[in-house]
């Protein structure tokens, strides 16, 4: 599982800006217009039901490119720049002044912030994206810190992926089963205090956990009976057809509940045998809400395109930005 880094400073000093527009001599300079300019600086469709960051990762890179004469990289990045992809408010510092910016300039546009919520104690278990909360109380800290950032703003919270998917296929230790279904079950309670909050409880992919029926009692005691549903496909490559299908199955399940994908890297499918920044792939369906089938909320960009799974084929730590592989990305797009 890679965890994507987030532009903390940025949002921070956005944060920083819209709290004192009001004592500013700047005329006009609110939360709305602060907002608005800050999602038109990479052409956000007005049509688009989800809020894109204004500095992200890919927009930076294409006004460094666009310096160095690279102006014909820098459009192909404008795929990746253009389009909503999650926040992911990092757990090593308090979440409130990243996630309070972003709302707020959210709230402006009208449109939805999504985010990752990724800081479980025991996260990854041990692997590319070891790490999380150090123990119970730092959790329950953390994400009622993250949700009263977000206020009555419009979110989608993609509820802290793998978490449950390494409980069924044993890679949590046992021991830490019950306090982290406890943990997820609390955390989806407090988040949907939030009154323009919805919660998807992430479910692993259908390569993962091939019987959906599995994920059924652990994602039941995790609280997806009192989230909005919950996810599939954060940072994989499975098709969306393959997700939907297994998505419906699981959804039957659990008694009718709705479900989101993440269909940010999927254009191509998914490379046998490897997972890790596999070669060759490309982006796949943008965001959306319009997605031809009920049960179906959205399509997501969850994890966000050009950042490393790993220190593998090549790449930096898990979350760095790579270009070169965003770009190759953007380029086998069909747009």
């Amino acid at each position: 599982m890679t965890r994507p880094t987030s532009t903390l400073a940025a949002l921070a000093a956005l944060a920083a800006l819209a709290l004192t527009a009001g004592c500013s001599s700047a005329p006009g300079l609110d939360e709305a217009s602060v907002a608005g300019a800050a999602s038109r600086k990479v052409g956000t469709a007005p049509a688009s039901p989800f809020w894109v960051d204004p500095d992200s990762a890919a927009a930076r890179q294409i006004e460094r490119w666009r310096r160095e004469g690279r102006a014909g990289d820098a459009e192909v990045l404008r795929r990746i720049a253009d389009r909503p992809a999650a926040m992911w408010p990092t757990g090593e510092t308090d979440p409130a002044p990243a996630v309070r910016a972003a709302a707020t300039a959210a709230r402006g546009t009208g449109q939805t912030l999504v985010l990752a919520a990724y800081n479980i104690p025991h996260r990854d278990c041990g692997q590319h994206s070891a790490g999380g909360a150090v123990d119970a109380d730092a959790y329950r800290a953390w994400i009622g810190s993250l949700a009263d950032a977000l206020g009555d703003a419009r979110a989608l919270v993609v509820l802290e992926p793998d978490a449950v998917a390494h409980v069924v296929d044993g890679c949590t230790p046992a021991e830490y089963h019950a306090e982290r279904e406890s943990l997820l079950a609390e955390a989806v309670a407090r988040l949907k205090r939030q009154p323009g909050t919805r919660v998807y409880l992430d479910a692993g992919n259908p390569s993962w956990i091939q019987d959906p029926a599995k994920l059924v009692e652990p994602l039941r005691r995790a609280g997806v009976d009192a989230a909005d549903g919950f996810a599939l496909n954060v940072s994989n490559f499975q098709p969306d057809d393959v997700t939907t299908a297994y998505g419906l199955r699981l959804s039957q399940e659990l008694g009718g509940k709705h479900f989101v994908v993440d269909s940010s890297r999927n254009g191509n499918g998914p490379l046998d045998g490897v997972w890790c920044n596999p070669p060759g792939r490309a982006l796949g369906t943008p965001p959306t809400t319009e997605t031809g089938e009920p049960a179906l909320d959205a399509y997501l960009w969850v994890k966000r395109p050009g950042e490393s799974d790993g220190t593998c084929e090549g790449g930096p730590a898990a979350g760095r930005w790579w270009p070169e592989y965003a770009l190759a990305l953007a380029r086998n797009s069909a747009s």
